[in-house]
């Protein structure tokens, strides 16, 4: 049955926020048809221009349908079509806003007022690329409600490639220009101990049902419910392709070189393909997590340094680059879908050229997380600039499905000049591949590596993602004890005991509450042991972890009991 969730305007303090009234299925014979109705909205919009726009919306029979006007619906020129019933709402009476969570999107909409304090008549510049990177995400994020005019258009032109188009460039052009990955020097495990647990006999609506619109970040969840790896560790999966940041530290080409750092931003996506049923361990605070990969030709290291909001900063080095970035994340539960927002700037430094790349990341969204086969989508744009050089820049679509159209996970992108003349276009799928060029001659830029064997019955890990929690006995004496392949929760859960997982994740919570209240009642904050501040407030390596790893060691070193 489908639910409505109020927010009452008035509530004591400690009671939950949300009331819960059941569908209407059956047994009401005697309830009055609705009358339909019909009128204006703001609806809003993320992407690619953000803010709340006018829209023609008419209720007829529990199908919400809206288009521009209302002479766009008689024609059946609809912009979407929403059936209320199967829907989960959220109605926020005091701001006069719905949200209506229908698995393949979450429609966010505002009555109409005169008196709502809304600017009217303001539209977006197209060159936010000029913008700096905070700006672009305080914009997006956290930007005033701005009233578009009902002229608008709901999408801006987009190239959009057949589907068949596409298939036939993967069947038939060589590959020849793809990066793939290199051999690994050492023999690390294909397979992970156990199989990932049932999880069939938990409900999640009991757990979710109060944290509708909520951030889910303080939400205690079941351990069946998470992955054998934590979000430190997720950091470093996104240099599971760093051979296209080798291959950009070796192409004189300005846009060329573009080309293989936009695609380096898209290709972190690709192992979370398979990975809906899961979600990481959340990092204590202090808790670390290093990543040496000798025939990569990296180094990582990665850091919780806050906890509320949780913050994770990370680090990499090789010869051919540095790759560091903080991230935050807020998560959001719709009734159907989780949203998940990161806030932050993912940078590239390739010091053979004095390139300094920054890029933001786009919004993730978890579609069926109550019933049904969950899957993944990532919708938005990123921003890729050189802060080193005008010379050129890049932007990444990651267009959102629409209910109309089967095609799925589309990326299409564009380098520019410093005049704004497109020099590249990119195009494919995040999951599948990126080609350069325009079809039928398009190059390949990178493919997905083919999954392991039983993947389904492991998380859906790929092969890079199975060896990032796996402990080598040669490795381990050189460890702090603060590192995530310690976790005893974490490393329970990997091997299929599920009763001990549980327990020992409900002690190490506790014992990082104990050290928090430690912490306040002496008026004392946490200090990072690995990661400083820097002046625009973001979270960068000082540069000490591999020194001290190696002299005094970490055997010789003060750090924190974590678990």
């Amino acid at each position: 049955s489908a639910f409505t969730v109020v927010t009452p305007p008035f509530y004591p303090s400690g009671a939950p926020p949300w009331e819960i009234v059941e569908g209407l299925r059956g047994g009401l014979s005697n309830v009055q048809e609705p009358e339909k109705q019909a009128g204006y909205m703001l609806k809003k919009r993320k992407w690619p221009m953000k803010g709340w726009h006018k829209r023609f919306f008419y209720l007829d029979k529990g199908i919400l349908k809206y288009a521009k006007c209302a002479a766009d619906v008689e024609k059946g020129k609809l912009h979407g079509c929403i059936d209320v019933g199967l829907s989960v709402m959220a109605i926020k009476k005091n701001t006069k806003c719905i949200d209506l969570d229908a698995e393949e999107n979450i429609y966010h909409l505002k009555k109409q007022d005169s008196s709502d304090g809304s600017r009217p008549l303001v539209h977006q510049a197209s060159n936010e690329s000029r913008a700096s990177i905070t700006e672009s995400l305080s914009e997006f994020f956290d930007a005033q409600e701005v009233l578009l005019s009902a002229s608008s258009s709901e999408n801006e032109p987009e190239l959009k490639l057949p589907e068949t188009l596409l298939e036939l460039i993967r069947k038939r052009f060589s590959f020849l220009g793809c990066v793939e990955n290199s051999g690994s020097q050492e023999q690390r495990r294909s397979c992970l101990p156990s199989p990932s647990p049932n999880t069939s006999n938990i409900s999640l609506w009991n757990i979710l049902k109060n944290n509708i619109g909520k951030d889910l970040s303080k939400v205690a969840m079941p351990v069946q419910l998470n992955e054998p790896l934590n979000t430190l560790q997720r950091l470093c999966e996104e240099l599971e392709y760093s051979e296209l940041l080798d291959k950009a530290a070796h192409t004189q080409d300005p846009f060329e070189r573009m080309v293989y750092i936009a695609t380096f931003a898209v290709s972190g996506y690709a192992s979370s393909y398979y990975r809906a049923g899961g979600k990481p361990f959340n990092p204590v605070l202090g808790e670390t997590y290093e990543c040496d990969r000798p025939d990569k030709g990296f180094c990582f290291v990665a850091e919780q340094v806050s906890h509320h909001p949780p913050i994770s900063a990370c680090h990499a080095e090789s010869k051919n680059f540095i790759f560091w970035q903080d991230v935050r994340w807020r998560n959001k539960f719709w009734g159907k879908s989780m949203e998940i927002v990161p806030v932050g700037t993912t940078h590239v430094v390739l010091p053979g050229f004095g390139d300094h790349y920054e890029w933001n990341k786009v919004t993730s969204c978890i579609h069926n997380i109550l019933s049904g086969q969950r899957w993944i989508e990532h919708y938005g744009e990123i921003s890729i600039k050189n802060s080193n050089s005008e010379k050129c820049q890049c932007k990444v679509t990651f267009i959102k499905a629409k209910y109309w159209n089967s095609s799925m996970n589309e990326v299409e992108g564009a380098v520019t000049d410093h005049k704004g003349k497109v020099v590249h276009k990119l195009f494919g799928k995040w999951h599948e591949g990126m080609y350069c060029g325009s079809p039928p001659s398009a190059t390949c830029i990178w493919r997905m590596n083919p999954m392991p064997p039983d993947y389904e019955q492991y998380y859906g890990f790929t092969k890079f993602a199975m060896e990032l929690n796996e402990l080598d006995p040669l490795t381990k004496p050189l460890l702090p004890p603060t590192d995530t392949r310690l976790r005893l929760d974490q490393r329970l859960l990997e091997e299929g005991n599920i009763e001990s997982a549980e327990v020992q994740k409900q002690r190490i919570e506790q014992l990082q509450r104990e050290r928090r209240r430690v912490l306040e009642d002496n008026h004392m904050s946490h200090q990072p042991r690995f990661f400083q501040k820097s002046r625009d407030d973001t979270w960068v390596s000082n540069n000490t972890y591999w020194e001290l790893r190696k002299d005094p060691g970490f055997s010789n070193f003060d750090c924190p009991v974590l678990w």
